[in-house]
């Protein structure tokens, strides 16, 4: 069954992603602590697991997840432009996918070529918008409908 396997965060544009055990998820703030967290379609960032090891195993790289700066990240779902408007829950938590998380110069800063790694097949992750207020841990059960 598909699961939340690390959570994420930033508090200043450009700044460390902090990793968490849990987090607190909210309409009015998205990840709590996260300076992108205000409502909107990008509320949450979301990565799949095995799409980012695609884009890695690409450019020859082991790179960690928090390399993307995504939010959240699950394991055992791909991300498709099949799933905008549909819900992706986590544990308690519901957040529609709302389109593509655009990968940008930023990555080839991290790694050279990991833009163009990102960019087929939405490697990398999905825009989301918060739903319900919940509090999401690493193992819940995730599930895209």
């Amino acid at each position: 069954m598909p699961k939340l396997v690390a959570i994420a965060y930033k508090t200043i544009k450009r700044g460390p992603m902090n990793e968490v055990l849990c987090a607190n998820v909210t309409q009015h703030s998205g990840i709590e602590k996260d300076v992108f967290g205000r409502p909107g379609k990008r509320q949450v960032t979301v990565l799949s697991l095995q799409q980012w090891q695609i884009a890695c195993q690409s450019i020859g790289a082991n790179l960690p997840w928090t390399t993307r700066r995504a939010n959240l990240l699950v394991d055992g779902l791909t991300f498709s432009p099949a799933d905008v408007g549909k819900q992706l829950h986590i544990g308690d938590l519901c957040l529609e996918v709302t389109g593509e998380t655009d990968p940008c110069k930023k990555m080839d800063q991290a790694h050279a070529g990991l833009e163009s790694a990102l960019t087929p097949d939405w490697r990398g992750g999905v825009t989301c918008r918060v739903i319900n207020d919940a509090m999401i841990h690493i193992g819940d059960p995730v599930t895209l409908n």
